[in-house]
């Protein structure tokens, strides 16, 4: 059995091993009333990643990006763009040193006051990406390039600044539409404003 004893894991097998692996799984899985029986799932693997929402305390501002996906685009909404937090894979890096090198990249800011305050999993369902989730202060004179996106990777990024009340106004009206930009600016939201968790 693995983790809290309730699977077993009967076969493995690798149904696509590109971009990311895909593995289909048959478990003997044990329910709340004792039985076992047999499922199959699907476990979209790409790894592990981070995402971060800088914050302008003086100005009330913050830094997004909008940038194409073709999940987005299968779908055929918001012509394929979603706008987002800074967000990308760890690549071998710990959480905070892979934000702070993607912040560099995408936003092109240089972010030092760089914090942690949520490790999550955004689609559990079937991806096993945990998603670590980050605040940081920033100002102007942080600012180190156009920022953009790696070309080399097939990046194409616009910067978005915005007042965080306008950018809470698009999560409410549902123009933000991504869920760890949610998230983060809901949680921006809350300290700009002094709630306390059971306020939220």
């Amino acid at each position: 059995m693995s983790g809290s004893d309730r699977a077993k894991i009967v076969t493995a097998e690798i149904l696509s091993d590109d971009w990311a692996r895909l593995t289909k799984y048959t478990i003997d899985y044990r329910r709340r009333d004792g039985r076992t029986e047999r499922q199959i799932r699907q476990v979209y693997d790409r790894g592990d990643g981070a995402a971060i929402l800088p914050v302008d305390p003086e100005r009330g501002t913050v830094l997004l990006v909008r940038q194409f996906r073709m999940p987005v685009e299968v779908n055929h909404e918001r012509g394929g763009l979603l706008i987002e937090a800074c967000a990308g894979l760890l690549d071998r890096n710990d959480p905070e040193t892979a934000i702070r090198k993607e912040a560099e990249e995408e936003l092109g800011y240089r972010l030092t006051a760089v914090r942690k305050v949520y490790e999550c999993y955004m689609s559990p369902g079937s991806v096993s990406e945990r998603l670590s989730l980050f605040l940081a202060a920033y100002s102007p004179a942080d600012r180190i390039s156009a920022g953009g996106g790696d070309l080399g990777e097939g990046e194409d990024i616009e910067v978005l600044e915005m007042p965080l009340g306008e950018a809470a106004a698009m999560v409410d009206n549902g123009d933000i539409a991504d869920a760890k930009t949610i998230i983060l600016i809901q949680r921006a939201m809350r300290e700009a404003y002094g709630m306390s968790e059971g306020e939220a």
